[in-house]
């Protein structure tokens, strides 16, 4: 596998891989606020709704390690790609199917069956994007680099994530369906810019590498980073509404729209310190996870301190200036730790274990959230801080380059 292309050639391939990932991250965003309209005109509870969700999250981490190993076997660019048309032809699947049962609503059985093996299928291709995408800016960047390149990536994330429930909710009043078939169309752009940017796997020469287990030593920090890190942001995400009804007081709907206000906070806070960190010249992993550990460990902390909606907010902007630092650090010391080889197998395992996370913590956190509504934000706190003595007095080289590529 050539590592590190023409120089000349690689701001073109990166951008590409970058747009590639909002698109794709903003189709799949993009379902979200679909999903409580869809389960009350299919007739379905509610809690069905939350495991179409988590469906998509398992087929995420199961496939995850799986999509990485291949591409170190057969090459970047063929993975990426047959994994694009799988996600935009289950996308377009989701898109008719969802259009055809509200015209005539299924046996409720069948509507979730058809729904669940839908959002199985999104979830299992769309693991391949953020695997392979690092794995290839890894492929093409020197260890020192890499950290502003995955905060590039995180950035072009953050961007898909505040754009996809952006234009869901805003088409989702003239059609529940409509937003799907212009998010369908997202990914097909996307993916036809890559195909002309990405370089041939010519060169590739297919290889059995062996397996790299979860249980690495090289990878225990960044995958236990990974764990903690996603826990926290999906705790923040689940129970925000809950706790402005229940801590702060608002009705339903003043309470929905404060925790979109939070959750789109987080997203642009997201964009801001990664952009901002993609500019630094050379970044030390290390101390940017403890650094930003630390500063989202104070942001949960603050929120049963904190009253009011301004307060909630502003929380919730410090946790994710925290995150922005976090989740880029995590990927670049995962992909220093190992050999060119094993860049794919060492993404997928960040990946799977982000899948995990959000498997796993919906149900931990509310289950913490009714016993008292402060005690998840509390938990995440001492575990972020956790993180952030784990990455201080973690040894130097296993924060800093490993692996040249």
């Amino acid at each position: 596998m050539s590592h590190l292309p023409d120089p000349a050639h690689r701001p073109n391939e990166a951008t590409a891989l970058f747009v590639f990932n909002t698109l794709c991250l903003t189709a799949i965003m993009a379902f979200m606020p679909v999903i409580g309209p869809v389960v009350r005109g299919l007739r379905l509870a509610e809690w069905h709704g939350g495991l179409v969700v988590t469906v998509a999250g398992l087929l995420w981490m199961l496939m995850a390690r799986y999509w990485g190993g291949r591409s170190d076997r057969i090459g970047r660019r063929a993975v990426l790609l047959r994994a694009a048309a799988g996600y935009i032809v289950s996308y377009l699947l989701l898109a008719v199917g969802l259009d055809l049962m509200l015209r005539e609503p299924p046996a409720v059985w069948l509507a979730l069956a058809a729904l669940m093996a839908l959002r199985a299928l999104l979830g299992a291709f769309y693991a391949a994007m953020p695997t392979v995408s690092a794995a290839r800016i890894a492929d093409i960047t020197a260890p020192e680099q890499r950290g502003a390149m995955m905060a590039r990536l995180g950035a072009a994330n953050g961007l898909g994530m505040v754009l996809g429930p952006a234009i869901g909710g805003l088409l989702v009043a003239d059609s529940l369906t409509l937003p799907l078939y212009i998010a369908a169309a997202l990914p097909l752009l996307g993916t036809l810019w890559l195909a002309a940017k990405l370089p041939s796997d010519a060169s590739h020469e297919p290889r059995a590498t062996p397996p790299l287990k979860l249980s690495d030593r090289r990878l225990r920090l960044p995958l236990a980073a990974m764990l903690l890190a996603m826990s926290a942001v999906i705790t923040a995400q689940m129970i925000v509404g809950f706790y402005a009804m229940d801590a702060l007081g608002l009705a339903p709907g003043p309470a929905a729209r404060t925790a979109g206000f939070a959750m789109t906070t987080v997203g642009v806070m997201l964009i801001l310190v990664q952009v901002g960190l993609s500019k630094a010249r050379r970044m030390n992993a290390g101390r940017c996870l403890a650094g930003g550990a630390l500063l989202s460990a104070i942001g949960f902390a603050l929120v049963p301190v904190l009253g009011g909606t301004a307060g909630l907010v502003a929380c919730y902007a410090v946790m994710a200036a925290g995150m922005g630092l976090v989740f880029p650090s995590i990927q670049t010391m995962a992909a220093n730790a190992v050999t060119a080889d094993e860049q794919g197998i060492a993404a997928g395992s960040v990946i799977a274990v982000q899948g995990m996370a959000m498997v796993v913590a919906p149900l931990v956190c509310t289950l913490l959230y009714g016993v008292r509504p402060w005690l998840p934000y509390t938990i995440a706190a001492g575990l972020l801080l956790l993180l952030a003595l784990a990455a201080t007095f973690t040894p130097r080289r296993t924060t800093e380059a490993m692996a040249a590529p």
